[in-house]
This record gives structure tokens, sequence and C-alpha cells, in this order.
């Protein structure tokens, strides 16, 4: 299970548990597959709650497993204990409790997300409540002297009636670690699990076209701060390439050279072919798209007062025009270079002219004899390719009935042609590259961090590199877990020379 993961169910969970859901909350606690050392001690409280002092105990362990330092897991798997009377074990965890305060009055669990301060007279109080359970009256009495000068004003009186108690030889009340509070997680990491919408929505702001609603790309259209003294024709559209038409009816391309329009679009068309196909620019794009799709844009004084943009009409769009068999109309490179392409690749010989389509258009030239090992050599030197990686076919679409192959009957494949020309369309496979050695680490000493984004090791143990956060800390893979961690706990191995032949 990922950080992100965890991180979404552990808020759940303390959701639930505000909600006075338990039951829910620890369903959702348990669900959780590798818990950290926070989660297993919120597993514990729950159960604690639910007075389930055997699985408490249980994920107290685990709490106190992955953190050894954390010294209120220690103090509720005293309680949970002294609930089950073996005092003798209860007494041990809050003698360790103590020593994980290291000579503090208290420790403040805030920073760490849990709402509570362990103090050090509490868990003195409740060690000699355990050496009291077990007829150790002196010792328990030596334990309550001792919290007196750790006493702080709030807990003065407890402290008192505990001492007065034991002078009687008399039992006295467990200081109890408060129900339904949990360690939460970090609330900017919670912050960061919904989704943000970083650009928001598009609106015009300035237009040349008169109740202009379109939120895309356009090309770029000059602007004026004074509007004319007098109406007349706006020129604006004049100075930009092509014809200025609007797109009455959706054109979904089939080809690579045709291009997506929907209705309202706003194009400029370069160049109408005899066919019904126009050459079109929109969004900085050249592509085909049919003539009787387009609807020429005239704006005029009159229709900038009146009319507006006209609405694309709710018929049906017409048919889609045939294309000139051979001929697969003007490409974008053809636009461009026309006529240098024309000088370039005629033929002055029997040759034949093969173009061939890929990410880019090129031309080779072939004797009249040429056989497909010839062709498909000559496209995978162009394209430095392995001929094993590179497939042919008649049209866009790699099908079997269209892919040539050395089976192919070549004089099938030049039935398509148009004179001495015929187009080919080149599909590729993707090469794989190898994979880059791994860069190992040894750990130098150990690293246990209570921070669940941490990486814990222990030394000797083989970290493998997966991204370097900054100069001082690293991001690895250890013993199945993923985290970071320092990089001077660590240095650097080289690799096996048996690790690369594998």
């Amino acid at each position: 299970m990922s950080f992100v993961d965890t991180l979404r169910q552990w808020d759940e969970a303390v959701t639930h548990v505000d909600r006075q859901d338990l039951s829910g909350a620890l369903e959702i606690f348990l669900s959780i597959q590798e818990p950290n050392s926070k989660i297993s001690f919120d597993i514990g409280c729950l159960h604690l709650i639910n007075q389930d002092l055997d699985a408490a105990e249980k994920a107290f362990d685990c709490s106190i497993r992955k953190d050894e330092h954390l010294a209120i897991a220690f103090f509720q798997r005293g309680i949970t204990f002294y609930r089950k009377k073996r005092y003798e074990e209860s007494s041990g965890d809050f003698q360790h409790a103590f020593k994980k305060l290291r000579g503090n009055q208290l420790i403040d669990y805030k920073a760490l997300g849990l709402r509570y301060k362990l103090y050090a007279c509490d868990v003195l109080h409740n060690m000699a409540l355990a050496e009291a359970q077990l007829d150790n009256w002196e010792k328990a009495q030596e334990y309550l002297v001792k919290a007196l000068d750790c006493k702080t004003e709030a807990r003065l009186n407890i402290i008192d009636q505990a001492l007065q108690s034991t002078l009687k030889q008399k039992t006295f009340k467990l200081v109890e670690f408060p129900s339904k509070v949990l360690f939460k997680p970090n609330k900017h990491y919670v912050a960061e699990l919904e989704k943000k919408d970083y650009l928001g929505k598009a609106k015009v702001v300035a237009s040349v076209v008169p109740q202009d609603d379109f939120s895309g790309f356009a090309p770029l259209q000059p602007q004026t701060e004074d509007g004319p003294t007098r109406p007349k024709e706006p020129e604006v559209l004049r100075a930009l390439e092509g014809e200025p038409h609007t797109v009455l009816f959706e054109f979904v391309p089939e080809t690579s050279e045709e291009l997506a329009v929907v209705p309202g679009n706003i194009v400029f068309v370069l160049q109408k072919g005899t066919d019904n196909w126009a050459t079109v620019v929109f969004n900085d794009r050249r592509g085909l798209v049919p003539y009787n799709y387009l609807e020429p844009l005239e704006i005029s004084s009159k229709s900038k007062q009146n009319e507006g943009i006209r609405r694309p009409p709710s018929r049906k769009p017409p048919t889609r025009p045939e294309r000139r068999p051979g001929k697969q109309g003007p490409t974008l490179s053809e636009n461009r270079n026309e006529d240098r392409k024309h000088k370039d690749a005629q033929p002055t010989d029997n040759s034949y002219i093969v173009k061939v389509h890929h990410t880019f258009t090129f031309a080779i030239s072939l004797p009249p004899e040429f056989l497909f090992d010839m062709l498909l050599e000559k496209i995978s030197k162009k394209l430095n390719l392995p001929s094993t990686a590179v497939t042919l076919s008649l049209s866009s679409e790699a099908d079997e009935q269209s892919v040539i192959s050395a089976k192919t009957e070549m004089e099938s494949v030049w039935s398509h042609a148009n004179g001495r020309w015929i187009t080919l369309w080149c599909h590729t496979k993707k090469q794989t590259d190898e994979k880059p050695d791994e860069i190992r680490f040894m750990a130098l000493h150990s690293y246990e961090s209570s921070n669940p984004e941490d990486l814990n090791f222990h030394q000797g143990d083989t970290i493998t590199l997966l991204c370097k956060v900054n100069q001082d800390w690293l991001e690895g893979q250890c013993n199945g877990h993923i985290g970071i961690f320092p990089a001077s706990f660590v240095e650097e191995v080289p690799v096996n020379v048996t690790d690369k032949q594998k």
C-alpha cells in the first residue's frame, strides 16, 4: 500500500472516531496493510475502549516494535497489563516509559499529531500503584515521594492522596489515558490529498468577433484600443493568412492529414481543391477539412450590431466528399514546399518514387526491378532503425489487408500507384532500452524515525537508491519498504560483477 493510500485511510478512520463511529474507525484501521507505530497505537486505544485487552496488547506490541522510543505506547501497554492483573509486567512498562522521558517532566505529543502531554509524575504514580498491588509498599512510597519532585499544580492533590493511601496500605486510583484521543495524520499532508484546479476556467477577455464566447485557442488577432469613428469594414481578419470561415458541423478526421473541428470554430482557408477539400489553419495547425462543412465569415458594422456570430444549424451534416484515387490531398509539407518537392522528387528516368508517411514524410527513389527487401532496407536506413522494427502498409491503419511483407507480390502493391508514384505508411516498434544499473548503499548506522515518510533500517542493511531528494536526503527501498533517509548514514557500494551479468 502506498503512503498516499495509507494517509487517506488514516484520515478517514480518525474522522469516524470524531463522529463517534468507533466500529467503523476500527474496521478502516485494520484494513491498512502495513500500519506504522502511530496507527498501531490508535488501533490499541480502540481495542482498549472495547475492553478487548488481548487485541490491545498485540497492537501496542506492534507500535513499540516499530518505534522503541514511543513512551506513550509503553504507558498504554502498562495500563493494559494492569487491567489484566499482570502487575509485574505493568510495572516494567511504566518503568520503560519513565526512562523514555529522559529526565524531563513531560513529553508534549502535539507535534506528532497527538493532543496529549505525558507527565513524569503520572508515570511514577502508576508505577507506585503496580508495586502496591504486589505488596511492595515501601517501593510504592519511594515512587510517590519521587513523583512529588516532578509534580505539577494540577496533579498535586492526586499524588498526596495516593501517598496517604500507601501509609494505610490501601490501593488508589489508576491514572489512565483519555479515551478517543488518537494520533492524527499531518494536516498539511491531508490537504494535499484533494485535487486542486490551479488553472481555472478560461474566459474571453477581448475579441474582434462580436458576442464571442469561444474559450479555446485561436491564432493571435490584433486588437485596437479605440473603435473607429465611423462604421467601416473591419480589416483585422484580412491581415491574417487565408480567408476566415465558420465551422457548421463537427468533422472527425480519418487520416493524419485531416484536421478535427467542431461547430463554432473559426478557421482560415488557405487553399480550396477541386475535390471539395480545403486546406485550413486552426489553433496554429494545418490540415484538410471538407469545404461543405464551412461557411465564409463576413463581419460588417451592421452584423456587429445585430447578428454577431451565426450559430451552427441544427440540420444534419452533408456527406463526406470522396478523395480522388491515388491522391491523398495536399499534406502540410506540400503546402509549405510544394515547388521544392516537385523539383527534387520528380523521377528523371524509369525509377519509381515512393512517398513514406511516418512521424514525418519523406520520399525515396527505387529502380523498376526493386524488391521488398530493397524497399525495406532503404526505409530502415533512412529512419536509422533495424528492419525488424519497421512495418509497411498501404493505408494509415496496419491491418492484415494493407500490410506489406516479403510474401506480398510487388505487382499487386504497384497497382495502387498513380503513374510512377505510390504512397506508403510506415509503422515502427518501440525499442526497449537496457535497464540501468541500480545504485546501492550500505547502512553505516541504524536509523529509526517515527515519521511515516522516513525509511527505517539497521546497520549493515543494503538500500537501493530510487532518487535523490536533495544534498542531505535520499529516497530508497529496504526490506520491502520505501522512504527517505539521511545520506550521512550510508555509503555507496559498488555493483557486483555477477549482478551485471544477471
